[in-house]
């Protein structure tokens, strides 16, 4: 392709200031269609954001010859059946995360794409982050020595809306795959296998402590990756507002980092030499960095550092902690 003309399915919440905007922002990228059930709210964004097409329609938006690829931005439970059509359409393929409900689906979702002979990219975005890359430099100068080992803490309050019979479709397993440990621990569980490489055991304990919903709100990991460093994690979803907690520490022989995942608070490098942070904000659109080097693999520039392959992995480390086999 010289140039890649993109359409979303599922204009929703995500697609407003963090991936949207930036398919046009992008050199030799531009969005021309978009779909939602509501037709009427897929119109409205369309002429909010300058799109030129819009579709009630998932069908009709896939096999839009003006359509080069299409960015699949609705909940996960859907994330398998449109990529399947995506594929059968031969375009490529870039879906939200978590990838889909669960790694079966995943490789089903790889095995399509590979029959027809197109990508399949995963909104892993952080990989294209400065900060998480400053990481990743920062091991790979060997700073921290050997690694030893790796922990993840993810302590958040309990949501108000969570207090609603209305219940977000994050906390709903039919939808989402599981809850907020399924929405929020991907992204942590992929940084670290584009750091430190495949994780190749896992295990985990669930269990469900608030009582607000069916799904687990504590999440007790260990595991070990592919080189032999091991990793532990806690998510909790019920904590007091002080406990707040979101950080991944890497401990080396030598020193160690501490970084956040969300929390726009810096990177910390502690080594005999002494301690130094590193802040480096997101960019306006989280995403567009990441799209970027979409858009440049399939321009032929260069190659995309987040596959389907790598987003199943993670789905599968996933499985493993929550005892899903």
């Amino acid at each position: 392709m010289q140039k890649v003309r993109w359409g979303i399915i599922g204009c929703g919440n995500v697609t407003e200031v963090k991936s949207g905007p930036a398919f046009s922002k992008i050199e030799n990228s531009e969005l021309v269609a978009v779909m939602r059930r509501n037709g009427a709210k897929a119109k409205d964004y369309a002429e909010r954001h300058g799109v030129s097409k819009w579709y009630d329609n998932a069908k009709a938006l896939i096999h839009d010859p003006e359509v080069d690829a299409v960015y699949i931005a609705t909940p996960p439970d859907s994330h398998a059946a449109y990529t399947l059509q995506v594929a059968a359409a031969g375009k490529p393929v870039y879906v939200e995360k978590p990838m889909a409900l669960n790694n079966a689906q995943c490789q089903e979702m790889i095995a399509a794409c590979e029959q027809a002979n197109v990508p399949l990219f995963v909104a892993y975005y952080r990989r294209s982050h400065p900060a998480f890359n400053k990481v990743k430099e920062l091991l790979e100068q060997k700073l921290l020595g050997d690694l030893r080992f790796v922990t993840i803490k993810l302590y958040q309050p309990l949501q108000p809306q969570l207090y609603t019979n209305n219940l977000p479709w994050r906390v709903q397993p039919e939808i989402s795959g599981g809850g907020l440990f399924h929405d929020l621990a991907p992204h942590q569980l992929d940084i670290l296998d584009y750091i430190l490489g495949p994780i190749a055991s896992a295990s985990g304990q669930v269990t469900n402590q608030a009582g607000l919903y069916e799904v687990e709100d504590l999440v007790t990991a260990q595991f070990r990756f592919e080189s032999g460093v091991l990793g532990s994690g806690v998510w909790c979803f019920s904590v007091a507002e002080q406990q707040q907690e979101d950080s991944i520490e890497i401990v080396g022989s030598a020193g160690r980092i501490t970084f956040p995942t969300f929390a726009r608070k810096p990177t910390v490098l502690e080594t005999a030499a002494g301690t130094e942070e590193f802040l480096l904000p997101p960019p306006a659109h989280v995403q567009q960095p990441f799209i970027q080097t979409i858009v440049e693999e399939l321009t032929g520039k260069s190659k995309c550092p987040g596959t389907g392959v790598s987003a199943a992995r993670t789905s599968w480390v996933m499985d493993q902690i929550v005892g899903r086999k």
